[in-house]
């Protein structure tokens, strides 16, 4: 007891016996010991050196590359296969064609991706089956045609690079039902199953379109409802509540761990108003994707908060995919100079050289393009090219009226 309060520095009676030990340290040049105290060893902290874990370079678009979101009008795959190549040449994307029905939409060409995992329709949309049936055959078989397009197409431009469209696992897992009639993502065993299922069919896919093109690829993660996710803003089956919200870690999480699975360039896709990008700024990937005409972004409607959140992006080095370009026509002549101008105003405001955009921005259409007329979408896609040729030398482009 003597010796805990002599080391606490309270005194009770007489001083203790000198502790051999105390004296010991005191001759050993401890000057500050006291016969009696108890002398606690300073702590001793091994200073280890890390190395910050390097990405691979998994290499880079061309500057100067446009490219489009995913879906076109119409129906005829080898028709959009070679408008892409010819009118996107340094980073054509396989084409999408929902207006094609069941297994052409976005969940359910994605969903036919899974790996041992099966969905088909039902009345409120995809759904979990036990094993692959019609509605699942036909969104592969749909798939396999796109890709006989783009293997067509391509093999007369020869271009360096492509991208593809998947819908993300947090959109994916928010969008399919289990069995029971729940989104998947009520189940939080069953969205990583699914998550890791759709990386698996992912990473095929990837290996295919490259075996067959001879170019690298660019995989384009669609996640629009992953704002949802994390507000916990999804309703439930009944629609009488919303579904549990998912922590920002755990989303970024598996956002990584598919990503760096996929070992190719990855971008982003957040469509909304006020896009995650703080979020989606951590999970390595190789860009991100946002509409860049809306009022968040773009104009005398800006906020602060979201013009920080791209000059953030841009800080970090990450190149943004801007949608730019009208999915419908306006209805008025469109220029070059007239799209330009979001893209120097958003510059300008966060203090980036303009023709920094070269290499920081990649124009592409503002969303899908599968409500257009097929005229529009050839233009829309001819905009996109010359916006990244002006971004490689914003001084040529003349002012706009």
């Amino acid at each position: 007891m003597a010796a805990l309060l002599a080391a606490a520095g309270i005194t009770q009676g007489e001083p203790a016996e000198p502790d051999p030990l105390a004296a010991a340290l005191a001759a050993a040049g401890l000057a500050d010991a006291t016969p009696g105290a108890v002398v606690a060893p300073e702590p001793r902290f091994e200073v280890v050196e890390t190395e910050e874990e390097e990405r691979p370079d998994l290499g880079r678009w061309p500057a100067g590359a446009a490219s489009g979101v995913g879906s076109l009008p119409g129906t005829d795959p080898r028709e959009a296969a070679q408008l892409v190549a010819g009118e996107l040449p340094l980073l054509p994307h396989l084409p999408e064609l929902p207006a094609r029905g069941v297994g052409a939409d976005a969940v359910g060409r994605s969903a036919g991706m899974l790996v041992d995992l099966a969905v088909e329709v039902v009345p409120s949309g995809w759904r979990v089956t036990a094993r692959a049936g019609r509605d699942h055959r036909r969104a592969v078989d749909l798939l396999r045609t796109d890709l006989d397009a783009l293997d067509e197409a391509t093999d007369l431009t020869k271009p360096e690079w492509v991208k593809l469209q998947v819908v993300g696992p947090w959109t994916l897992a928010a969008s399919v039902e289990l069995a029971a009639g729940h989104r998947v993502l009520t189940d939080r065993g069953a969205t990583r199953e699914f998550a890791v299922s759709l990386t698996e069919g992912v990473r095929a896919h990837v290996a295919e379109v490259a075996e067959r093109t001879g170019a690298r690829v660019v995989v384009q993660l669609d996640e629009p409802r992953i704002e949802a996710v994390v507000a916990g803003s999804l309703p439930t089956a009944s629609g009488y509540g919303t579904v549990r919200a998912v922590a920002e870690p755990d989303v970024q999480e598996v956002l990584r761990e598919m990503i760096a699975a996929l070992a190719v360039p990855v971008v982003v896709r957040v469509p909304g108003d006020r896009p995650p990008l703080g979020l989606l700024r951590e999970v390595a990937a190789s860009g991100l994707a946002i509409d860049a005409t809306r009022p968040s972004i773009s104009g005398d409607t800006a906020s602060p908060a979201a013009l920080d959140a791209v000059g953030e992006v841009w800080d970090a080095g990450l190149p943004l995919f801007l949608g730019l370009v009208p999915t419908r026509d306006p209805g008025r002549p469109l220029t070059t100079a007239d799209l330009a101008r979001k893209a120097y105003d958003l510059a300008d405001r966060l203090g980036f050289a303009r023709v920094r955009l070269g290499e920081l921005a990649v124009p592409t259409p503002a969303g899908g393009l599968a409500r257009a007329t097929p005229d529009w979408a050839r233009r829309a896609m001819e905009l996109s090219r010359d916006l990244a040729k002006a971004f490689t030398d914003p001084d040529e482009v003349p002012p706009a009226e």
